[in-house]
């Protein structure tokens, strides 16, 4: 890791959601929250949490010398809106096939 950067990954206690256009693609109270320097929390949802049928794997992919190469999906109307990392750094490797939407809501309880 380049020196003060960090990453690190716990379970998440939260409700979150991930909805686009009024239609839930995302729905878990088992989030994974990864916390990295310089970068807002973001949660990885199980694959059994995401309605995957709604999503097309994209041809995009990208690099992070931290996590490693992730593969992207999209909606008709999104393109890659959602991420994964099917191989991730041995550092993050409990995010592996879990899925990052850009956006989520916390679902309160009420």
């Amino acid at each position: 890791m380049t020196k003060g950067h960090r990453i690190t990954v716990e379970q998440g206690t939260e409700h979150v959601r991930a909805v686009h256009n009024g239609k839930v693609l995302a729905d878990s109270t088992r989030p994974l929250v990864l916390r990295e320097t310089g970068l807002p929390p973001r949660y990885y949802l199980p694959p059994e949490d995401v309605h995957v049928d709604l999503l097309t794997p994209s041809d995009t992919s990208t690099h992070c010398p931290f996590k490693g190469d992730a593969s992207y999906w999209s909606l008709p109307d999104a393109p890659d809106l959602v991420w994964a990392y099917p191989d991730p750094k041995p550092e993050v490797a409990e995010i592996k096939d879990h899925f990052c939407f850009y956006e989520v809501e916390t679902v309160t309880a009420g």
